[in-house]
Parts: structure tokens; sequence; C-alpha cells
């Protein structure tokens, strides 16, 4: 198989290809894969791909070698020095000391403790997403599941409920931009959204708009995300006490710094889970003797989601940045150049995990990556977690005989592991 695989988009939309993975950490563990051209979106000058776990692990805790800063952090450049400049803003695309300082901004409303205070809330959610289906005897799970962390986002920053659809199109927007289906997409209901809402949406580029050199507008773009962040400002204006706006507003972010923060919480924390959810019940229900114990042993919630978050790992890849010429797995990278980490790779390494293509709900221990590793670790994690675990056990204890009908649909991407559509019934009529 060709390395260049690993980046096209397209291939994702068959399934993560695991065997190639294998086969690079076998003969090729660090190696250089070209960047062609994806539909109207311009070469790159290619990169170095990194799949083993330890090389992984290796890359993301060492950043004063491998920058999240100097390029950002997604496989594609920002387009123009004036994007790569804005996007440096954010969080995901600092290195310490200006990482720790805006983390620390944030992180009191992602402690145990604070997560602990919404668990009830999130499985009380939970169970009237799915009570709210159970008289159906079939839904499509990616679209009941994607509410759970839209709504939970929507609590944490203190947005009104009418808006919360807002943020699950923002996502559908930067993350699926790669797919057809989702660059352009709007769910929102006009008549459902405040007057900030209805004010920010008139503020939304056309779906087909582009720069003046006639190429596509970058996704992650200030001019493409025009809409979101005028939101952003006019929610800071009244943030609820407590809240993560709140605690934005009262941090001394800069602009740029304040808008890539919203723009991390409404799109990383949502489309993480989105694709997570529906992609671990697929997992599950793929694997029925594993359903049978589950559903036996519930105390197996825990070890079970780590499990499906390792099988089906949301994000693929991350970029990062040399900061001078080094050696990695017996590859000389220059400074400069681009380093991807293959978080779908490491997450099946077979020196890491004993017989890693097979799903057992009971590994321990589980060095699973998908929440990242080192200064990066993901914030949102143990909040991630807890919304599994309850979509989980919602959908298990109240759609008896749940399996899945026809086939799943991917999402046309290479960085999210993502479903468009997961077609299930319950019940006993088969």
């Amino acid at each position: 198989m060709n390395p260049v695989e690993a980046f096209l988009p397209e291939t994702y939309t068959a399934g993560v290809p695991y065997a190639l993975f294998a086969e690079l950490r076998t003969t090729r563990p660090v190696c250089r894969i070209e960047e062609p051209a994806v539909g109207a979106w311009p070469a790159g000058p290619g990169f170095w791909a990194v799949f083993r776990h330890a090389d992984v692990k290796h890359v993301l805790r060492t950043p004063e070698v491998f920058s999240s800063h100097l390029g950002a952090t997604q496989i594609r450049d920002p387009d123009t020095p004036a994007d790569l400049e804005f996007v440096r803003a954010m969080m995901l695309n600092q290195d310490p000391p200006d990482h720790s300082r805006s983390r620390r901004i944030v992180a009191a409303a992602f402690t145990p403790r604070a997560v602990r205070e919404l668990e009830e809330v999130i499985e009380e959610r939970a169970a009237a997403l799915v009570d709210s289906v159970a008289g159906r005897g079939e839904t499509d799970f990616v679209e009941l599941a994607a509410d759970l962390p839209v709504w939970t986002l929507a609590h944490v920053m203190g947005i009104p409920e009418g808006d919360r659809r807002l943020l699950f199109d923002w996502a559908s927007r930067v993350i699926g931009y790669q797919d057809d289906d989702y660059a352009g997409s709007s769910t929102t209901a006009l008549e459902e959204l405040s007057p900030m809402g209805r004010a920010a949406l008139a503020r939304r580029p056309a779906p087909a708009a582009r720069r003046p050199d006639g190429r596509p507008m970058n996704p992650r773009s200030r001019e493409a995300l025009a809409d979101m962040f005028a939101y952003a400002h006019a929610l800071a204006e009244r943030p609820r006490p407590g809240s993560v706006m709140a605690r934005m507003r009262e941090g001394g972010l800069s602009r740029d710094e304040f808008e890539n923060m919203f723009f991390l919480f409404a799109v990383a924390g949502n489309e993480t889970l989105r694709n997570g959810i529906p992609g671990g019940l697929l997992t599950l229900l793929d694997h029925p003797e594993s359903l049978r114990l589950l559903r036996d042993r519930p105390e197996l919630t825990v070890p079970a989601v780590e499990e499906m978050l390792r099988f089906w790992p949301p994000v693929i890849d991350f970029r990062r940045t040399a900061t001078r010429d080094v050696e990695l797995g017996g590859q000389l990278i220059r400074r400069g150049e681009k380093v991807v980490v293959f978080h779908a790779s490491a997450n099946r390494d077979e020196t890491v995990f004993t017989d890693p293509d097979r799903f057992d709900i009971t590994r321990a221990p589980n060095d699973h990556l998908s929440f990242g590793f080192g200064p990066h670790v993901c914030l949102g994690a143990h909040l991630a977690r807890v919304q599994m675990r309850a979509m989980l056990r919602a959908a298990l204890d109240r759609l008896p005989g749940l399996r899945r009908v026809g086939e799943p649909v991917r999402l046309t991407s290479n960085f999210q592991n993502g479903l468009k559509t997961l077609p299930v019934r319950w019940g006993t009529d088969r």
C-alpha cells in the first residue's frame, strides 16, 4: 500500500487504514508522505508521519522540539501568514508557557469535582434523549447522540437553549469541510434563535465563499467564521456567572485568544464526542459477545468506554512542526518540517497492546492516546468520558435488543474519525 493513502481524506470514507498503519509501524515507523491536492485544496509540501506508540508519545511530550505553535496543528497549512498568526492564538496551537497560561484560565471548569457536579444532569439529559425515540423502534444514532455534547457545551458555556444548534453547525463546517454533506450544512431553526443568534447568523459567509485568488476560504479562518466570532463577542457581554465564558472574559485574553478559545470549545469540545459516541456504539454492536458481557456486567462500563476510545479514536492525527533538526525513528527531520502523529495507529501498536485488533472491554491497562498526551492532553477528557458513559448506559438500558441495520456512512476526513449516519433498531421485531 502507498503511504499517501494515510493522508487522502477519501481513504477514511471506507475506514481507517489499520492494515497500512500496521505495515508502516513495522517497516517505516517514521516516513515521508506526500501531500497532493485534494479537490479545490492545493498540494502541500508533505510531512513526516509517525506511527508507533512510543514515538507518538515522544513527539507530544516535547513541545520544545515538536511545536504546536510554529505551523499550528492541522496537516494543511494556513493559507496566509495572517491566518497562521490568528490561529496561533488558540490554546491548541500554543507551546508552554503561553499554552499553560491559557489552560489555567479555563481549567477550573473541567476539574473532576466540577465534572462530578454535572454528572447527574448529563445522565438525565442522555436518558431523556433516548426516551424521546424509544417508541419509534428505530433511529439514526448519529443524529440522536449529537445532541448530548451540544447540550452539555451550551450548559457549560451559558449559551441559550435556542442557540445550541449553532454549535453543531459551526463544528460541521470546520471539521467536515472535506465532506460535501457537511461543508455547507445548516440545521439551525431561525425561529428558535435568540436575538444575538439571529444577528450572528446574518454574518455567516456564503457556503461557496472564496478568497480573492479564487481558492476556497479556509474554514478555520476569521473570515470563514465571522458569524461564530460575532456570537462569541455578543455572548461575552452577558456571560452567566461561573460559566466558561465568564472565566474567559475575566482571564485577560487578547481578542485573538478569546475568539480562538471560543472556537476551541464550540468545535473541538463538540465534534470529538459527536464522533466518539456513535463510533463507540457501532464498535460494541459489531462485537455482540462484548455487548452481551456489558449487559450482564454493567460495572464494565468504565473499561468498555476506554476500549471504545482505543478502538475508535475520534481524532486520527495531529500535526507538529520541528523546531530544530532532529532524528526520530531513524529519520533526520529538518527544522521547519511538518511532523504528523497518528493516534489511530498508536492505539493499535502491537508492542503496547496485546492482540491490538481485538476489541476487549476488559482490557487493562489501556494506554490509548485518543485524548493525546503531554501538555496538550485533552482538557475535557473527563467530561467526555462522563458523556460517553451516560449515553451508552441510557441506550443499553432503554433500548432492548439494540442492533444496527444497514450500513453506517462514514465522514470523509483525514482528521476526524466520524460517522454521518448509524441506523439502529431495537425491540423484538427482526
